[in-house]
């Protein structure tokens, strides 16, 4: 595995890092494990602070650190400031409430005396992360288990070690200690190795089901706590047509949210039968406003997919499923020269053969399907593996309601599209994943929840 920058807008490599060896593997272990005696017994005041430095440094760097993932993986300069923005208020999040989530729960019990649950930490953490925020992902993971006390160590994707590089460096600069936070090129198979030794205690991984599922084989076999969010092939439902021209123009920006890389974005539209041709008109539309180009220009809507390998795989789900009877309503095809550009594509008529049904479209491609009212709607949404979020649109806000309740998902939103918000849980079920993310749920994932319980007071 090669720890590389190349550049998806030209294809060119800009910068080569070398794989940690063995050796460096374990002396990063050790150092995270004898972090966690010291950090764990930080005043909690103390860790707040830091992370509240932590958070205005993402805002004071954002130009220098949105450059750096424009370059990594495509991202136009205006999204990369967004994450930016976002990043920081996350760890502000975790910084001024994290005292509060982590105080002691009283229990009500039938027994003599007084009986609460404290949340301690559980010691150092693997963290194995993507690269289509390659920020924020690290900041879900990062800034509420730094919160309660645990130590990181921190392996990102092979694409991403210059903004890796910038994060571990950033918290030196706001005071934490070096053997809090410690970044590592490593292999995969070193990875394994690493789930497996007992200096790590937990595992998070942001990825695809095929990750996930090799690190939850490894962890389960060495009975190591895991959080998993994987992919996502979040449902659009539009029952009625309600303001129809916004929520297709809505339907089109969560799908192109990233450049459609983005696991809870929306990619299947499942529209009732009555506004459907509406809604693909409109819907269509919307999407030619997409322009993709240089991710530096201002004009541009979106950029390459991450890498060339990405915009093949998802050129090889497009035409699968038009050589099996789908139909193209725009874009459809790469885009000459060098870069690994995709059109923004619509597509229908797509049925359980073709791999766009089943499958997650990391890309700009969305598909859209007919059904004759909310409960087919429904069928369609949870014939998905996945189930991480969904958006339903209804003029009839209890039937919506309604229909979000019955939708396999972690997240479902009501009349908007997914949004987000330091404060709200992530995460999803199926096969998009196990366990939660930011809000109060993401900070009580690696923490020991003990039971104290003490006698009455003597007489």
């Amino acid at each position: 595995m090669m720890y590389q920058v190349v550049n998806p807008a030209t294809g060119k490599v800009e910068n080569e890092y070398p794989t940690a060896t063995d050796a460096e593997v374990s002396d990063v272990l050790g150092r995270a494990e004898r972090g966690y005696t010291s950090w764990r017994r930080t005043p909690m005041e103390e860790r707040a602070g830091i992370l509240r430095r932590v958070s205005q440094l993402y805002r004071d760097r954002s130009a220098e650190l949105a450059a750096i993932i424009t370059r990594e993986m495509g991202k136009v300069t205006k999204a990369a400031r967004g994450e930016l923005q976002f990043v920081s208020a996350i760890y502000k999040y975790y910084a001024d409430n994290g005292a509060a989530l982590l105080e002691d729960q009283p229990l009500a019990s039938n027994l003599p005396g007084t009986a609460w649950v404290r949340k301690s930490p559980i010691g150092a953490l693997l963290g194995i992360m993507p690269w289509n925020y390659p920020y924020y992902q690290v900041a879900r993971f990062a800034a509420p288990n730094l919160m309660i006390g645990n130590t990181i160590v921190l392996k990102h994707a092979p694409q991403c070690p210059e903004s890796a590089l910038a994060m571990e460096q950033l918290f030196r600069d706001a005071g934490l200690p070096e053997d809090a936070y410690i970044n590592i090129f490593a292999s995969n198979e070193q990875v394994a190795g690493m789930i497996a030794d007992p200096r790590i205690a937990g595992v998070s991984v942001t990825g695809s089901e095929r990750a996930g599922s090799a690190v939850a084989a490894v962890a389960g076999q060495n009975l190591k706590k895991v959080v998993l969010e994987l992919g996502g092939s979040d449902p659009f439902i539009v029952l009625d047509g309600a303001d129809l021209p916004k929520v297709a123009r809505t339907a089109a920006a969560a799908r192109m949210e990233n450049g459609g890389q983005a696991c809870n974005a929306s990619k299947r539209m499942i529209v009732a039968d009555g506004i459907y041709d509406d809604f693909l008109r409109e819907f269509t539309a919307a999407m030619s406003s997409y322009v993709t180009g240089d991710p530096t220009d201002p004009a541009t809507s979106y950029g390459p997919l991450s890498s060339e390998q990405a915009a093949r795989n998802l050129m090889a789900q497009i035409d699968d499923a038009v050589s099996k009877g789908a139909t193209v309503h725009l874009g459809g095809h790469r885009i000459d020269g060098p870069g690994a550009f995709v059109e923004a594509t619509v597509l229908s008529g797509v049925t359980p053969e073709m791999r766009a049904y089943r499958e997650e479209l990391f890309g700009p491609a969305a598909v859209v399907y007919r059904v004759a009212g909310a409960d087919e709607a429904v069928e369609l949404a949870n014939s998905s593996a996945f189930g991480l979020g969904g958006a339903v649109f209804c003029s009839d806000e209890k039937l919506a309601v309604e229909v979000a309740d019955r939708l396999d998902v972690g997240m479902a939103w009501v009349n908007t599209a997914e949004l987000g918000g330091p404060e709200l849980p992530f995460g999803g079920t199926k096969r998009s994943g196990v366990g939660r993310e930011l809000g109060p749920l993401g900070i009580d994932e690696f923490v020991n929840k003990k039971l104290i319980h003490t006698p009455p007071a003597a007489q």
